[in-house]
């Protein structure tokens, strides 16, 4: 219905003027045909302007043309010129005796221009010319191309009914006020021409005229008679005269307008959408495309004219909606498992009126990435295998990056079943011959007024606060929405904190185990709030990773903080800053001649400045990733990897990435002291990095006995709140100089 309506108003309006003539020109050249050649030009162009000199011309030439035509043995010589104001007295009179002399001579008379569809005597020939000549009308319209398309076949002027040039030539008559359409298909190129030069000088073979209708008009801009012909461009309008008589020459042009093939079209496009199976849809309507497209290239051989752009545009909406309910279709399945996906879970109405369990399965990506190219498909379905354990029947729908979900009845506990399903995940699945670990959390959403899309968001929601937590499962806490809004809006604030200056570098010292003294420092971002007071950086650090936030933010950071590294230099120490390298970032290759910019910049070393990517980040790396990797290498920047211990790399995948530095994660290091094998570990580590010619970095020391313990290990470098918590740049230099002070005395 809304197609309909939408093509009734869009043919009424012709809002497809524009695309109707210009598909109608390229039908045009598709069956081009020449003229008859009963009807010769004699063309006032540029060389016969030279000539003379003079525009308009004295009208003893225009006596001349008629002499040396009517001489030739032209049929009827038609001026495309209009004569209605007196001149001098010779000349007029020179005129009027070659009227007199030929009897074969039509005068123009301009069309109606007035209120009333009339004009007045001063726009019609001299009396003493109208009276030795047949009159005939020049009026036409003219469209935004200056392209006439449609031509009368008599005029009203001054009360008397003018039959216009094109009638006359023909000798087809019709109605005053009745027009047709132009044939356009007919080569204008192929109407006989001559100049009006070779006229006056009877430098012309009278052949060329004899039994012709002749018109007589300008044909170059000085005229100021020039129109676009279609699929040709701008002409005189004689030659649009010419095509118009040659039209009614080959017979009475029809034209049928737009709304037949509307309601053909129409009448297909219901057929299509309600009647047609689904697989033949789109080809019917693309061979109703194509037949309307063609089609009236039959008719308008034979002088049948059809508006084809309202019924293109019905096909055309058509085959949108078709092609949208197809790929609606499509979209509703997740391509790797055949599962519906979330965007089937969101439709499903019968889900409303229940409980709404999400799997969120955290490690999905990175194992994902690791895996062949078919150990996709093989990793879901173990997945699926252990999520239907006790219900078979269970619906289930799949999202992106390890997301799994399915609609249960409110009233069943889901406690005991949702902690079992924990347990199943504990055991490692076999993927390609692979024992992998998989970490699962669970996330309920009992039932509510909202929409399915706002459920699955706190089903999704509660999954992640329980694996924050530590839990297995949670339920959707709602005020916990008031939350999401905060982190919705903060990323919006973030990009605009940064500008506002509520974002600044913090320095948390770096000390060299041997020596005692402070080496470095690693540049942390911080955000103090105008409203909320300072931002938890693991909260908009995280935030802006997840999505795509991040580019702006370490910009940020590495321009300060290689601005202070630049500072901290010049006070003649060899200072060394590391800043965090967010993994998203390893796809930009841009990074690395953004990065050697900053250093020229500030002037600082490439070897003072250190990248630190984590270790999950750093293994889940594409080729890509670890050839930008190589490229900082290659520039003189350090690259560490942060958080060891907390990935799943391999003493392989160590050697391939082009790391100077590792750092030991804090949670091993906080322990240490009190737990042996977590101490062994560490030590392992130690000796390990030293093995691959790598520094080592203990992250998280808070005590002196963990700070003694290190040293002992020949751990390189310790970080944490005993060697100084994250401070301003200002503190940071006083305590340089106050260490070194400490030094000197």
């Amino acid at each position: 219905m809304w197609i309909a309506i939408a093509g009734l108003i869009f043919g009424v309006l012709g809002l497809g003027e524009i695309g109707e003539d210009a598909l109608r020109t390229g039908r045009n050249s598709l069956h081009q045909h020449a003229a008859s050649g009963d009807i010769v030009v004699v063309g006032i162009d540029d060389a016969a302007l030279r000539s003379v000199g003079r525009w308009p011309w004295p009208r003893h030439y225009h006596a001349q043309l008629v002499d040396q035509l009517t001489k030739a043995g032209a049929k009827q010589i038609f001026f495309d010129i209009k004569f209605y104001g007196k001149t001098d007295p010779i000349n007029d009179s020179a005129f009027a005796a070659a009227l007199d002399k030929s009897k074969r001579v039509t005068l123009a008379v301009r069309g109606p221009s007035g209120p009333n569809g009339d004009v007045g005597e001063d726009e019609s020939p001299l009396p003493e010319f109208a009276g030795r000549a047949r009159l005939g009308s020049i009026h036409w319209f003219y469209n935004y191309q200056n392209a006439v398309l449609q031509a009368p076949y008599a005029e009203k002027v001054a009360g008397t009914t003018i039959p216009s040039f094109s009638s006359l030539l023909s000798g087809h008559a019709g109605p005053a006020g009745a027009t047709f359409k132009i044939d356009y298909s007919i080569d204008p190129r192929s109407i006989p021409s001559i100049s009006a030069l070779d006229v006056l000088n009877g430098n012309f073979s009278p052949g060329d005229v004899r039994g012709k209708e002749v018109l007589v008009g300008t044909t170059t801009d000085a005229g100021s008679d020039m129109y676009f012909v279609p699929g040709i461009g701008k002409m005189g309008g004689v030659f649009v005269h010419a095509l118009a008589a040659e039209t009614l020459k080959a017979g009475e042009p029809v034209d049928l307008g737009w709304l037949p093939l509307y309601l053909a079209a129409l009448s297909l496009a219901a057929y299509a959408l309600l009647r047609a199976p689904h697989r033949h849809q789109l080809a019917l309507v693309g061979v109703a495309m194509a037949l309307v497209l063609f089609g009236p290239i039959a008719f308008e051989s034979r002088l049948i004219f059809l508006d084809i752009t309202p019924a293109l545009f019905v096909l055309i909406a058509t085959s949108a909606l078709l092609v949208r309910r197809r790929f609606k279709a499509r979209g509703l399945v997740d391509q790797v498992s055949g599962l519906p996906n979330l965007t089937a879970l969101r439709s499903n109405r019968k889900g409303r009126d229940k409980a709404l369990i999400v799997a969120r399965v955290l490690n999905f990506a990175e194992i994902v990435s690791t895996l062949p190219s078919n150990g996709e498909v093989q990793l879901v379905e173990q997945i699926l295998s252990r999520l239907t354990v006790g219900a078979r029947e269970r619906i289930l729908y799949q999202g992106d990056d390890g997301i799994f979900a399915w609609f249960d009845e409110p009233g069943v506990p889901f406690g005991h079943h949702l902690e079992a399903l924990y347990a199943l995940f504990r055991s490692p699945v076999r993927v390609t011959g692979l024992s992998i670990d998989l970490s699962v959390s669970f996330g309920v959403e009992i039932g509510s007024s909202r929409s399915l899309s706002n459920r699955l968001g706190s089903a999704l929601l509660a999954a992640e606060e329980a694996a924050h937590d530590g839990l297995k499962w949670k339920y959707h806490d709602p005020e916990t929405l008031q939350d999401a809004s905060w982190k919705l809006s903060m990323l919006s604030q973030l990009d605009e904190a940064v500008d506002r200056g509520e974002v600044w570098v913090a320095y948390q010292p770096k000390v060299d185990l041997k020596t005692r003294r402070i080496i470095g420092a690693e540049a942390l971002a911080r955000w103090t709030h105008p409203e909320k007071g300072p931002i938890a950086a693991a909260e908009f650090i995280a935030a802006a990773e997840q999505h795509d936030r991040i580019g702006k933010l370490t910009a940020f950071v590495l321009d300060r903080a290689l601005a202070a590294a630049a500072t901290l230099n010049r006070d003649g120490r060899e200072f060394e800053i590391s800043v965090n390298l967010s993994g998203r970032l390893l796809g930009d290759k841009g990074l690395v001649g953004r990065i050697a910019i900053l250093l020229e910049r500030h002037g600082v070393d490439p070897k003072n400045l250190t990248l630190e990517l984590t270790e999950t980040a750093a293994i889940a790396g594409s080729g890509e990733a670890l050839d930008l990797l190589g490229q900082l290498r290659e520039l003189g920047v350090n690259i560490s990897i942060d958080d060891y211990g907390t990935g799943l790399s391999t003493l392989d995948y160590l050697k391939r990435i082009p790391a100077s530095e590792i750092k030991i994660d804090q949670s091993f290091i906080r322990t240490m002291a009190e737990n042996r094998s977590e101490r062994l570990m560490v030590s392992s580590t130690i000796a390990l990095a030293h093995s691959l010619g790598r520094t080592i970095v203990a992250e998280g020391v808070e005590n002196r006995e963990t700070l003694e313990l290190l040293a002992e290990m020949e751990c390189d470098i310790a970080q944490g709140f005993i060697t100084g918590r994250p401070m301003s740049l200002d503190r940071l230099r006083r305590r340089l100089l106050s260490e070194r002070r400490s030094k000197v005395a």
